[in-house]
């Protein structure tokens, strides 16, 4: 899905999130290491997906280089990407 950053040993809560008011978004972005199913069952456990739901992020994902996977405040999503981050994807908050 692409490169590969931002490892859970060099992580900061500042890093990659943007904060533009309340609401904001987690994205995850594309690398070439993860599989599909990698990725979906990281997005059910970490967002809370439906199988449907992660898949289509999934594809989203790899075929627009990033996908809006949760909306809310960044104090809700700051631990999402630190998951997300933990099980080695990129993802940031905009």
């Amino acid at each position: 899905m692409g490169e590969q950053t931002n490892l859970p040993g060099n992580f900061s809560f500042e890093e990659g999130i943007h904060d533009q008011g309340n609401i904001n978004n987690l994205i995850l972005h594309n690398d070439d290491i993860h599989s599909f199913e990698y990725v979906i069952e990281a997005l059910v456990k970490v967002c809370d997906h439906d199988n449907l739901q992660a898949e289509q992020c999934a594809y989203i994902t790899h075929y627009k280089g990033k996908c809006d996977v949760k909306r809310g405040e960044t104090v809700d999503l700051a631990p999402l990407r630190y998951q997300l981050i933990e099980k080695g994807l990129r993802a940031t908050i905009d």
